[in-house]
């Protein structure tokens, strides 16, 4: 199955489900893409003694997973895209909703 996660928080525990979910779901064989938006796109460099968000993102990019992040959501935070993040547009938003046969949102 194709699933597309969007990822809309920063919050530690959220986004580390949220990332968590996408690793499982890549580990039991689906398609997975994540694309973060809004805050979201910051959670590379989360980190938290019980909810390791950028560590999470690692995994997930080590089991396969594809990360999207929103060009304009960085850009207003003054970041840029990265290796595991690269800069995104709606249009990839729209073109992984249409490729995905589940969509899921955090």
């Amino acid at each position: 199955m194709k699933l597309g996660i969007i990822l809309e928080t920063k919050e530690y525990e959220k986004a580390w489900n949220a990332l968590r979910f996408a690793t499982t779901a890549r580990n039991r064989g689906h398609e997975v893409k994540v694309f973060l938006m809004g805050e979201a796109v910051e959670c590379e460099s989360l980190s938290h003694e019980k909810y390791d968000v950028g560590g999470q993102l690692n995994t997930y990019i080590k089991a396969g997973g594809e990360i999207l992040a929103c060009g304009t959501c960085l850009k207003s935070r003054h970041l840029e895209g990265s290796e595991a993040c690269p800069i995104s547009t709606m249009v990839d938003c729209v073109q992984m909703v249409e490729w995905a046969d589940k969509m899921v949102t955090f």
